[in-house]
């Protein structure tokens, strides 16, 4: 996609910013995952448990559920503890929802047993696009939960139908993009989250008109950004995760 507009750090329209997935980055979770996008930073977490939910008490499935937080000094204003306020704000249980939806969306809960995968994001530093980097952490965090769940009592291949991955997308001075920063994102005329599969599915989409409504036109026009930046995040997972991912996919 060309376009004669000059973004403030340099990228084309479609071009992501940099991105990195640290595995390994805390030693006790099942699975732990530090992703950059370029200045954001997020802590993905996978710890198992051997219990569901009560409403799955019985069930023979299991369970995925995440919890989502910005720390302290991850923007250029200490913000204060969710905690000391003692309660969670609408957008936290709103971006913690979306990242659990997003990953059961890919797992069969039968083939876990009755177990809890639970995921914690911790945003450490924000630039952007927190919640997008989330989904996209998480899931590789939860795939190595997975496989160190495999060959356990009760479980059985394949534990994932595909893969999940999330960007952000919006209509910057007119022009749609992908991968807001939040210089961007602050003056985004729309603002767009996009959750899809490594099959073409999406889970979720997420947009809003900041200032001027959007025509279909411009939405397809974020939408085909957002794949191919989907498209570019799913095969860093997969790069990543290496002969475990087709394991776990039941994929010769």
């Amino acid at each position: 996609m060309s376009t004669t507009m000059a973004r403030h750090d340099g990228r084309a329209v479609d071009v992501l910013r940099n991105v990195k997935l640290e595995t390994g980055f805390i030693k006790h979770p099942a699975g732990s995952v530090l992703i950059h996008m370029g200045e954001t930073r997020v802590l993905c977490n996978a710890s198992i448990e051997e219990k569901v939910p009560h409403f799955l008490n019985g069930s023979g499935e299991g369970w995925i559920t995440a919890e989502y937080a910005m720390l302290p000094a991850s923007t250029d204003r200490r913000m204060q503890r969710e905690v000391i306020r003692g309660r969670q704000s609408g957008r936290t249980m709103e971006i913690q929802r979306l990242i659990g939806r997003a990953l059961r969306a890919v797992v069969d809960r039968k083939s876990m047993g009755e177990r809890t995968i639970w995921i914690d994001c911790d945003v450490l530093q924000a630039d952007g696009g927190t919640r997008t980097a989330s989904i996209t952490g998480a899931f590789v965090a939860m795939a190595l939960a997975l496989g160190k769940l495999s060959g356990r009592a009760k479980t059985k291949l394949p534990m994932l139908s595909g893969a999940v991955a999330a960007i952000s997308v919006g209509v910057v001075e007119g022009e749609p993009v992908l991968d807001l920063d939040y210089v961007e994102d602050s003056a985004a005329d729309v603002d767009m989250n996009v959750v899809r599969t490594d099959e073409g599915k999406y889970v979720e989409l997420q947009g809003t008109a900041e200032t001027t409504p959007f025509d279909r036109v411009a939405m397809n026009r974020m939408i085909d950004l957002a794949d191919l930046g989907i498209d570019r995040l799913l095969e860093v997972q997969r790069e990543i995760l290496g002969d475990l991912y087709p394991r776990l996919a039941g994929q010769s």
